[in-house]
């Protein structure tokens, strides 16, 4: 006798064989046992998840005549009455499964719907079950929209497909639809061991969790990777060789990155990084475990006493530890990365240089704070200057030569353009005194109806408001009153620019000692040396003094030129919001045409350069 693979050997008989699908076995139990039964049900999901065992179950259901022959429809067939045991083989004359994949046209259609007006040959009911419906043409769907709606009392429709997106509304309209949803991890585990069990196939706890996480959620799928793993394991099924076979990376690696990204340690993290490149694990499994991991982080990060993980799984213990070690915040913010560098593999040179780039990609933007103390120990100049600074009071503002005040402007409006909306003539009693209308307020910027339609043909969309960053609190200093004058003149003069610009933007001015100025900065990314060398010498171009010597450390600021800027955006938006709200016009607008002022249409001159 040939051998039968396990996913036909194990296919449920009947609906309290099913795994994983309980809703839609209540379901259908509930309507049989009641008679409420419908003539068409569509069934959706993905591969491998029971989409054609349910149907036949029902056939069978719908047919079954019990063991003496006398039963009636059923939920629970009998499987031993002919009809059973011929809708299982296949071979019942009244049950007829149709592929739509290769029999997708109006004439395969029409031939099937033939049959539909002769009564059942040997059963109780005709069922034609349409697999992958959605291939079906458009003339083939609106061929038997008719009879699918009306259709004889001995026919049932089953359809079934794995994109229901593709379904024509007007077939979904005369089904009852059931999902059948993707099978958990756990519950695939659980129903491998209860078939091995059967089989007398002696397996390792940890080699079924890797079976049951490569089936994505579908049976079929599981076994028959179980079926290719007993036969790689010469009948027996170890962590190893299921590992070897399915090509996943060992989860210590995995681990041992996490872990090296936890405490900041690039040398770790390249070298685990060359280990799997010799050892030949592909990088888009790396970073699919990862994950993974990272997905059981953030849950135990957010529910500890559960998790909602399996407590039997050696690696959770890890898992927690890890969960613990790693921030929450920083916790998302690597899933993030890992789950979008997956998708730039094929962009890299090759798979393991993508994989180098996204894991250091997590180090760049991990935050500075959990940096400091590797940076501060390999940098003699930044503790050198750590040192100095409780000795030294801060220098005056003139302490910087050359350096000049950029003044602040008055607070001004300026107003995006808007949606023209027309606004109804006034009498002349009305119109008096509106001449004097301050020339800075713009009466299109105030919409008079709120019901008024924006986006008209040929008219612009008012401007999006663009908000600016709420800044960290601003602790300012002398030092960083002159610092950021310096910057700004450095910036309107264009002697900086790209990465210079912004570590003179980041930086704070800590101190200044006989022409050494230490700045510091939040990122290490900044702390480039080209970048350093190029603000040294606009410096000394612009103050002429050719004694400045930079030095840069790495830590927490409070005082920076971009943070000064943001705090003075903020301040204009917030006057240029208030003059226009209190404008005596734009008042008389509001209150007498019950006018609004149009979100995101104020906004704040930009200063001018000196």
């Amino acid at each position: 006798m040939s051998y039968l693979v396990l996913a036909r050997k194990y296919r449920p008989r009947n609906f309290s064989e099913m795994v994983g699908q309980s809703h839609v076995v209540q379901a259908l139990g509930n309507a049989l046992s009641t008679r409420r039964l419908h003539h068409a049900y569509l069934f959706t999901g993905t591969r491998g998840v029971g989409k054609t065992t349910v149907s036949r179950i029902l056939a069978k259901s719908l047919n079954c005549t019990g063991v003496d022959g006398q039963g009636d429809i059923t939920a629970e067939p009998c499987g031993v009455c002919q009809a059973c045991i011929d809708i299982d083989s296949g071979r019942f004359v009244d049950y007829t499964e149709l592929d739509a994949a290769s029999n997708r046209g109006v004439d395969e259609i029409a031939q099937l719907l033939e049959q539909a007006v002769y009564k059942p040959v040997v059963g109780r009911f005709k069922v034609f079950m349409i697999d992958e419906v959605h291939m079906l043409t458009n003339t083939a769907f609106n061929a038997m929209l008719k009879t699918l709606e009306e259709p004889p009392e001995y026919l049932k429709f089953v359809l079934a497909t794995t994109d229901p997106q593709k379904v024509p509304a007007t077939v979904l309209s005369r089904c009852l639809q059931f999902n059948l949803r993707p099978m958990a991890p756990e519950t695939v585990l659980e129903h491998l061991a209860q078939v091995l069990g059967t089989e007398n196939v002696p397996a390792e706890p940890q080699a079924l969790r890797l079976l049951a996480r490569a089936a994505r959620g579908s049976m079929r799928d599981a076994l028959s990777l179980t079926d290719q793993a007993i036969a790689f394991g010469s009948g027996q099924l170890l962590e190893a060789s299921v590992r070897t076979m399915l090509g996943s990376v060992d989860r210590s690696y995995v681990f041992r990155l996490l872990d090296a990204l936890a405490r900041g340690d690039g040398k770790t993290v390249v070298e685990t990084s060359e280990a799997l490149r010799l050892n030949g694990l592909s990088a888009a499994s790396t970073l699919e475990e990862m994950t993974a991991v990272l997905q059981r982080m953030a849950v135990l990060q957010a529910v500890p006493d559960r998790g909602g993980v399996d407590d039997a799984d050696p690696e959770i213990a890890e898992t927690a530890r890890l969960a613990q070690t790693l921030p929450a915040d920083e916790t998302q913010l690597l899933y993030s990365l890992c789950l979008h560098g997956r998708g730039e593999l094929g962009l890299a040179p090759d798979e393991y240089a993508g994989l180098t780039m996204v894991l250091l990609r997590l180090l760049a933007f991990k935050p500075s704070s959990a940096m400091v103390p590797a940076v501060q120990a390999r940098s003699p100049a930044s503790s050198l200057g750590s040192a100095a600074e409780p000795a030294k009071k801060p220098q005056p503002e003139s302490a910087i030569a050359g350096a000049r005040a950029v003044p602040e402007p008055a607070a001004t409006a300026s107003v995006a353009q808007p949606v023209p909306v027309a606004v109804p003539e006034r009498s002349s009693s009305q119109n008096q005194g509106r001449k004097d209308a301050p020339a800075h307020v713009n009466a299109e910027s105030v919409a008079i109806n709120s019901e008024a339609p924006v986006g008209l043909p040929g008219v612009p969309a008012p401007a999006p408001r663009i908000l600016p960053t709420a800044p960290a609190p601003l602790a300012t200093t002398p030092l960083g009153d002159a610092w950021s004058q310096t910057v700004n003149q450095l910036v309107v003069a264009e002697l900086v620019a790209a990465l210079t610009r912004e570590l003179a933007l980041q930086s704070e001015l800590r101190s200044q000692d006989e022409g050494m100025w230490t700045l510091r900065v939040e990122r290490e990314s900044l702390n480039q040396a080209a970048a350093r060398e190029k603000l040294q010498a606009a410096l000394q171009q612009a103050l002429g003094d050719t004694a400045i010597r930079l030095t840069v450390e790495i830590g927490p600021v409070s005082d920076t030129p971009a943070r000064r800027n943001a705090a003075a955006l903020a301040e204009r938006q917030r006057a240029a919001e208030e003059m226009i709200q209190n404008d005596p016009f734009v008042q008389d607008m509001i209150r007498d045409w019950g006018a609004r002022i149009v979100p995101g249409s104020i906004r704040p001159l930009a200063p001018k350069p000196i």
